[in-house]
């Protein structure tokens, strides 16, 4: 169990990239603070087992299908969550992750477009979505998933690096922006967590030296992020707006 955060009982949640991985963690963790929680991803059949997870063990959650680069379908997710659980309070941008390594000199212009839409695109998106009711209302944590990718050069394709290094500046000027009215804006920019696509891509000597490469000599896990989220969320981080959390094992950014 992670730490107790009392104040984020009852809040409405809403994680986009929900059906697996760090996004899938999150919802659950959220949900054993006593949130309720609307899970939002394509896959019905994944969203679906984070749901009932969290209903099994006495939580509440709501599963949303929702692509995240179409305005209209965010608009109906939308309606869905505030019918059913109420207006979002936390609100977590957390899809995308197209990360894979492609040569820049092959990166087609298709891709090009692609990555942006599914990792920069989404966010601005969803955040505009959600954000007229948390001004109307005066208050509201909004967390964005950047990467390690977006604070220094790595082996991510040239795309990705643009898409979450856009990421924290969409943050930071956010953060200005709205502040004034009560919403807090910040973001979490992972490096080398173990969810089950990464483990599956990489052999196991492959994760030892990734491992190695950080100072505490591990990879991170989907709970590290996850309970990242929990603080930056909660009324503990009630001061914090505008930053970029490195999750990233003691690998820090310049």
């Amino acid at each position: 169990m992670s730490s107790s955060y009392s104040d984020l009982n009852g809040r409405v949640v809403l994680i986009t990239g929900g059906s697996r991985g760090i996004g899938a963690r999150t919802a659950r963790e959220f949900a054993a603070q006593g949130a309720k929680v609307a899970a939002v991803g394509r896959d019905r059949a994944a969203l679906d087992s984070v749901v009932a997870d969290i209903t099994g063990r006495g939580g509440t959650a709501i599963a949303v299908v929702a692509d995240v680069t179409d305005s209209a379908a965010l608009q109906d997710a939308r309606r869905r969550t505030e019918d059913e659980l109420g207006p979002v309070d936390v609100l977590a941008a957390f899809a995308g992750g197209q990360g894979f390594p492609v040569p820049s000199a092959e990166l087609t212009e298709e891709r090009w477009r692609q990555v942006l839409d599914s990792d920069l695109t989404s966010a601005f998106l969803t955040i505009r979505t959600f954000l007229p009711g948390m001004v109307e209302r005066g208050r509201g944590s909004i967390i964005t998933m950047s990467s390690a990718a977006g604070r220094q050069p790595s082996r991510a394709n040239l795309a990705y690096g643009v898409a979450n290094a856009g990421l924290v500046m969409l943050t930071r000027h956010l953060a200005t922006e709205v502040g004034p009215h009560g919403v807090r804006v910040n973001a979490i920019a992972p490096s080398a967590i173990a969810t089950e696509k990464v483990l599956a891509g990489m052999p196991p000597e492959m994760q030892d030296k990734v491992a190695g490469t950080h100072p505490l000599r591990r990879l991170g896990t989907p709970e590290d992020v996850a309970r990242t989220a929990l603080f930056l969320a909660s009324d503990a981080a009630s001061w914090l707006t505008g930053i970029t959390v490195d999750v990233a094992g003691g690998r820090i950014t310049n």
